[in-house]
């Protein structure tokens, strides 16, 4: 239980990604703050933040729900203030809510490029700076950002420029606060994919059941992140970590574990050579 009394604030955490990261900080004895907007079930997105708190109850942690839009500063707060109350602390964050829209220049309307911003950069930034004040009373304390490593090469920048440029944000606030927050010795560092991961925006946006099938399960950025999480945050930060190397670091090479369909081909993320 190497998370025994530790406690994780994991945005965007009542499905996929984040549930699974909740789920695998909870297996070893977590507190997870479950930060999300769901209360009611989409069928098409699936979880809540209680249904997931649920979870992370019978897996062997303590949840804790809280509904809160990270766009509002107010609700930030509030989410903060809650979890440090319950739990007296936060030893992690975990920044994974975002939104997507792999459309090119022409086909991003305002409203999706004004929402990727204030959900993938904004939201992280306030995030980040409300929980930092725990962090930095933390024994080991660690942010873990879902974004990818940067390559400036235009032929990456070309498919979707709106969202690509929050996610490289995303990538750079982790570089920066790396540095700035090293004398707190708070670590800071990105996690993605080298795969397509079978989660609901996967599904929906990406190319349905067929590129699912193509697809790894959020258990292999949850296996990566806990190894990330579980180093020591004067030594391990500055990194914009690709899972496969995470894991193969830990002695894990059995990747065939977390595909959908063992044996068959897998679709290459969006960032990865």
């Amino acid at each position: 239980m190497l998370f025994k009394g530790k406690t994780a604030f994991i945005t965007g955490a009542s499905r996929g990604i984040g549930e699974a990261i909740a789920l695998r900080l909870a297996k070893e004895g977590a507190n997870v703050v479950i930060v999300a907007k769901s209360e009611k079930e989409d069928p098409r997105l699936g979880g809540t933040i209680h249904s997931v708190a649920l979870k992370v109850n019978e897996a062997g942690g303590r949840g804790l729900a809280i509904k809160c839009d990270i766009r509002d500063e107010e609700q930030v707060i509030a989410a903060v203030q809650q979890a440090v109350q319950v739990f007296g602390g936060i030893d992690i964050l975990v920044n994974n809510a975002s939104a997507i829209s792999l459309t090119n220049t022409e086909m991003t309307e305002t409203k999706r490029f004004d929402l990727m911003h204030d959900i993938n950069v904004r939201g992280t930034y306030l995030v980040t700076r409300y929980c930092m004040p725990f962090l930095r009373k933390a024994e080991n304390p660690h942010i873990l950002t879902l974004s990818p490593p940067i390559d400036l090469d235009p032929n990456w920048l070309a498919p979707a420029v709106g969202y690509t440029i929050t996610k490289y944000s995303m990538s750079m606030m982790t570089l920066g606060w790396a540095a700035e927050f090293k004398k707190y010795h708070i670590a800071a560092n990105s996690l993605w994919p080298v795969t397509t991961i079978a989660t609901s925006a996967v599904k929906n946006l990406l190319g349905g059941d067929i590129m699912v099938s193509k697809s790894r399960k959020p258990e292999i950025l949850a296996d990566s992140a806990f190894h990330i999480l579980k180093q020591s945050s004067k030594e391990c930060t500055g990194y914009l970590f690709l899972d496969e190397d995470v894991l193969k670091a830990a002695g894990i090479t059995d990747f065939e574990q977390y595909a959908v369909t063992p044996g068959g081909p897998l679709q290459k993320d969006l960032y990865v050579h």
